[in-house]
Parts: C-alpha cells; sequence; structure tokens
C-alpha cells in the first residue's frame, strides 16, 4: 500500500496545485500562524534579565527543561511569554482521555458523538487553564529563586508572569484549533513540529562547528547522516505499518433486494501509542536531575545528586530505566486508546464477524490478543528509535535535538500534513471532473 506521499508524488498533477486556491489559502494561513508563534517565542517575561536567565539556564539544562525546551524551540531558554508552550493543553488531553475510560459518566459523554467531544473539549479548556496557571506559578517561584534574574520579586511578579505565560498557552491553544480549522494538519501538533524544526538549523551548525574543531571525526558525522536517513525511513515504514483483521459482512436482504456479502479490514496500526511513551519516559527519568539542579540545598554528592548522575544520558541505569518505561507507557497508553470490546460490539451490531472466531465476547478477546502482540512490535520499535540516539548523544556528544523523540514528532506530523495535502488535491481535482461532466450534460 502506497503512502499518501507517494500517491502524491505519482497520482496528483501538479499543475492541478497551482489551480486549488483552497488549499494555497491553507497553506499561507499555517504558515502565517507558524510566524506568528515563532515571533512569541522571542518575546520575554517581563520584569526578568533574559541574559542572567540565559546563563543560569546554560547551567541546569540537564533536565526536563532540556526537553521542555526542545518542544518549545527555546523558548523556555529565552523564558519568553510562550515558554510554557501548548504543553499544558496536550496534557490536558492526555488526562481526559484517560479519565474517560475510568469516569463512567465522561465514558458516557465520550459515546455521545459530536455534542460529547465538544463538552469533552471543553473540559480539556478548563483543564488547560488550571494546569498552565499551576506551572507558570511554579516557574514564577524558581525564577525568583535564581540570583540576578528577576529585577524586582514579589507578588506582583508573580501574578504578572502568571498571567502572561498562562495567555500564551491560551493563545497557542486557540491558534492551535485555527490551524486545525482553517489550516493543514493538526494544529497542536505543528506548533511542537515547529518548534523543533526551528533548531535544527542550530544543532547541525553546532554539530558541523565541532567537527571543524575536531572534537568530532568527519567519518562520524558521515554515519550520524547516513543513521539519521536510515532511522527516518525506518519511522515511515513502522508508523504505516499495520495488522489487518479480515471482516466478513454476510448477505443481506432488505425488501426485494438483496445485497452481496462483503469483506474489509480492522486495521491495528504496530504502534498505536504514538510518541507518548517515549515522552513520559524521559519526563520521569529526567526529573531527578532537574529537582537537583535547582534545588539550592542538594550538593553533587548528596541523595539527589547521586540520583542525577545514575540517571545521566548514557548510562546503563538510565538505559534500562528508559527502556522499560517505554514499553509500560506503550501497553498502558495502547491499552487506553483502544478498546477491544467496544471494538467487538460495534461489529456485532453491524452484522461484522472475523472468519472462525466468535462474534462478541470470543471477538474481543482475539482482538485483544493480536493487538498485544502487535504492541510488542511497537515497543520495541519505540525503544531502538529511542536508544539510538541516546547512546551517540552519551557516546560522541551529538547534539540532543537529533534524539528519537524529536525524530518521532517530526516525521509523524510531516506524514499527517502531507496526507492532508493529498486528500485537499484530491478532492480539488474530484471537484473538477464533477463541474467538467455537469457542464458536457448541459451541452449535450
Amino acid at each position: 500500500m502506497a503512502s499518501a506521499a507517494e500517491q502524491l508524488a505519482a497520482n496528483v498533477n501538479w499543475s492541478a496545485f497551482s489551480k486549488a486556491d483552497e488549499l494555497k489559502k491553507r497553506i499561507w494561513f499555517t504558515l502565517g500562524a507558524l510566524i506568528v508563534y515563532r515571533l512569541g517565542t522571542y518575546i520575554p517575561l517581563p520584569g526578568i534579565d533574559p541574559e542572567a536567565f540565559a546563563n543560569s539556564f546554560l547551567g541546569k539544562s540537564q533536565g526536563v527543561l532540556e526537553l521542555f525546551n526542545m518542544f518549545a524551540g527555546g523558548a523556555v531558554q529565552r523564558m519568553a511569554i510562550f515558554a510554557l508552550n501548548i504543553m499544558p493543553y496536550i496534557s490536558a488531553s492526555i488526562i481526559i482521555q484517560l479519565l474517560t475510560s475510568v469516569i463512567p459518566s465522561l465514558e458516557a459523554i465520550k459515546k455521545e458523538g459530536e455534542s460529547g467531544q465538544k463538552l469533552l473539549n471543553q473540559y480539556t479548556r478548563y483543564l488547560t487553564v488550571v494546569l498552565a496557571a499551576f506551572q507558570a506559578y511554579g516557574m514564577a517561584v524558581g525564577l525568583e529563586g535564581q540570583t540576578g534574574v528577576v529585577t524586582d520579586p514579589g507578588w506582583f511578579f508573580r501574578i504578572s508572569t502568571v498571567l502572561t505565560l498562562m495567555g500564551g498557552t491560551m493563545f497557542l491553544m486557540w491558534l492551535g484549533e485555527q490551524i486545525t480549522s482553517r489550516g493543514i494538519g493538526n494544529g497542536s501538533s505543528l506548533i511542537i513540529f515547529a518548534g523543533i524544526v526551528a533548531a535544527f538549523p542550530s544543532a547541525i551548525a553546532n554539530t558541523l562547528e565541532l567537527g571543524r574543531q575536531g572534537a568530532i571525526s568527519t567519518g562520524l558525522i558521515l554515519a550520524v547522516i547516513v543513521m539519521s536517513i536510515v532511522v527516518v525511513a525506518f519511522i515511515v515504514f513502522m508508523e504505516r505499518a499495520q495488522r489487518r483483521l479480515l471482516i466478513t459482512y454476510p448477505k443481506r436482504q432488505h425488501g426485494n433486494r438483496v445485497y452481496e456479502g462483503q469483506t474489509s479490514f480492522l486495521p491495528l496500526k504496530l504502534n498505536t501509542s504514538g510518541v507518548i511513551p517515549p515522552i513520559f519516559a524521559s519526563s520521569l527519568l529526567l526529573l531527578p536531575t532537574t529537582i537537583a539542579n535547582f534545588s539550592q540545598n542538594a550538593a553533587p554528592s548528596g541523595f539527589l545528586g547521586t540520583v542525577a548522575q545514575l540517571l545521566g544520558h548514557g548510562r546503563p541505569l538510565y538505559m534500562m530505566l528508559y527502556v522499560a518505561l517505554i514499553v509500560f507507557f506503550a501497553f498502558f497508553y495502547t491499552a487506553i486508546v483502544f478498546n477491544p470490546v467496544d471494538t467487538a460490539d460495534n461489529l456485532k451490531k453491524h452484522g461484522g464477524f472475523i472468519p472462525g472466531i466468535r462474534p462478541g465476547e470470543r471477538t474481543a478477546q482475539y482482538i485483544d490478543q493480536v493487538l498485544m502482540r502487535v504492541t510488542v512490535i511497537g515497543a520495541a520499535y519505540l525503544a531502538v528509535i529511542c536508544l539510538i540516539p541516546e547512546l551517540l548523544i552519551s557516546q560522541a556528544g551529538m547534539p540532543f535535538y537529533f534524539g528519537g523523540t524529536s525524530l518521532l514528532i517530526v516525521v509523524s506530523v510531516t506524514m499527517d500534513t502531507v496526507a492532508q495535502i493529498h486528500g485537499h488535491l484530491q478532492a480539488h481535482q474530484y471537484e473538477g471532473l464533477v463541474r467538467k461532466a455537469k457542464l458536457r450534460g448541459r451541452k449535450k
């Protein structure tokens, strides 16, 4: 089965692209929105010294802040108004999604269709405000603890910081929704994508500079380039990989009409959990390092300092825990987002069944067994993709932006955006064919 990019290159007449005015408007709107977002990452918070914070950040960036700084496109290092980025909204979405599988009332709302989804989206926005306010207040207190960073510490600074950071997050949430409805691709994913990609040129330049200075050999740089191409191709292959279950619909009769039996497929992705497992695993493992760096009382020989050293990039304990957490979250999140019982019930309601499997409970058990086996492969794939860059980071001193999580996000968002562009072009060509057919019919 060809990917959206291959179909786009092979089947679409590129001359039709210039005629697709609606698609061009959507692309320009998306680019304009992303430019606004990037400009906001350079506007510093009021009441702080950006240079003093940047110097302080460079000495304490080996933790969760480094991961968030990557997602925010450097906004954390500059302590900009978009320092929280859209991460509170992503966290709120994940929390609401988890709660829908635990709380029966939320699960009932989810099953109400479009109206229920709108209500859940509203709950997500409310939770985003709470999370953003909590994180912003923590940042304000942390900034006041840094020497020379805040010009006038106090409650006025804390309140203004909370309002500014919270407002930045809410603006990005609104901007992401606008991109989704009026642009191309998923708005929230594209905002994170833009933050990661914006740092690629500087990361590549730093790598080449290390090669020029002799810190990294030319052969290693070429090997990393080849490895990156291979890894990207592997990610594309695995993200498109599916385990298809054959679904059969028997012959049906409605009145005097007899409908022949049909067959279809139930696709089970190898990586159902997406990029959630690496992000959660990285956040948990980097948390002790962050606490140790920002704790004024913790010495390097203290408990937190020892834990931070053991959980440093490339350390054996870090690698083992990283793989274990990725595997755990892969199975956990897959169990949350995919319910075999609901899938089996829907098949039974529509008269579909898997050949050789009794409808109902047996079908749910069979789907669950297949899903577990598929998830084993998906979890192993995520572990390999994330471990290879970690080894390069620790052993060869490569930039952090070549991490597996960043590559997964960039490739996944690119594939989704290309698929949407392909869909819009096909819709435009289909509309053109319909118009031509109508004009020919009128002439006749």
